[in-house]
């Protein structure tokens, strides 16, 4: 296991250090917090944080607090506090404040393997219940929880002014891939499509059903490119059921991030893309541009909050509230 090991005494770092390369750990020592914070956040494969309670940059107490928000609930790391001090104030501000757990200064070898042991067993749980939180079950993708989770981060680094793209898809014809062949193979088509779905640093999702999403941090007109290489991929891809192939195409809508967007506005301008791929036969990319009007917003891509009619893509013609963080027009298959 990779430890971050912090304590302002070089001589307490040697000699926890020597402890932990004997236990056959990774050690990184730091005497500042601030350091070892950084390297943390920088470096996934950290599985555990042993620090002192007191430091000089920020008190150790802060440490496991920043720690814990760094991790945000996406990587398992079990912190430890250690401490000469048995003040039972500070022990509960540490487990209150993020810390798993508690060890003596110096610690002594078998406990510290101990508390290490146990700190495998808890990564392991804990990796096991994000990857439930936050991926499809059946393809392996994120969720759409997930998927929104990231897509925030990457939205704040787009309204600082890097380029951000979206691609929305679907399976054509999918209802009749269920009902001629069932759903054994439209679960395969899926995953098919979901193996499909590589492009180097993108965020990808199923958002449920048929449907996928896309986003292209540092890609802007580029991504149209990326799109139509995968609908060629997908296009090859052949299903083999009851002794039958089943053909597969996908249609594709691209929308590029503009001043003023949120994350919302840019996967409702590729989603109107994607239906008007549909409605032009299918098969095909379309990249939304001023032609495509965006139900429930403004000129100035503010959400519009009122009653109005579905933009008529296909036969949508009821009336629906055009709160719209999804589309909030009918799917067509």
């Amino acid at each position: 296991m990779r430890v971050v090991l912090v304590d302002p005494s070089r001589t307490v770092l040697k000699c926890v250090t020597r402890m932990l390369e004997t236990g056959q750990h990774e050690a990184r020592p730091f005497c500042d917090g601030h350091a070892a914070l950084d390297y943390i956040k920088s470096d996934p494969g950290v599985g555990a944080l042993i620090t002192s309670a007191e430091l000089f940059s920020m008190s150790g107490i802060e440490l496991c607090w920043e720690t814990r928000l760094a991790a945000s609930g996406r990587r398992p790391i079990y912190i430890l506090l250690m401490s000469a001090s048995q003040d039972r104030h500070t022990l509960v501000e540490a487990l209150d404040s993020g810390a798993d757990d508690f060890i003596s200064k110096p610690p002594i070898p078998e406990e510290l393997y101990a508390r290490l042991r146990a700190a495998a067993r808890m990564a392991a749980m804990q990796q096991d219940l994000i990857r439930l939180a936050t991926t499809d079950p059946l393809t392996g993708l994120l969720n759409r929880r997930a998927f929104f989770d990231q897509a925030a981060e990457v939205s704040a680094r787009a309204e600082a002014g890097a380029p951000l793209s979206a691609i929305m898809l679907d399976i054509d014809h999918f209802k009749r891939i269920n009902d001629n062949f069932g759903h054994d193979a439209g679960d395969e088509a899926i995953r098919a499509i979901a193996q499909a779905l590589t492009i180097e640093n993108s965020i990808v999702a199923r958002m449920g059903g048929e449907e996928f999403a896309m986003l292209l941090p540092g890609r802007s007109q580029a991504a149209a490119a990326s799109a139509e290489g995968l609908r060629q991929k997908i296009e090859t891809l052949q299903i083999v059921t009851r002794s039958q192939v089943l053909p597969l195409t996908c249609s594709f809508g691209v929308a590029e991030w503009e001043r003023g967007y949120d994350i919302d506005r840019l996967l409702t301008r590729a989603d109107v893309a994607l239906y008007a791929a549909k409605t032009r036969g299918r098969n095909r990319v379309v990249i939304a541009d001023a032609s495509l009007a965006v139900p429930g917003y403004d000129g100035a891509g503010r959400l519009v909050r009122s009653r109005m009619r579905a933009t008529e893509i296909g036969a949508a013609t009821a009336l629906v509230d055009a709160d719209i963080t999804s589309v909030g027009q009918e799917r067509i298959a």
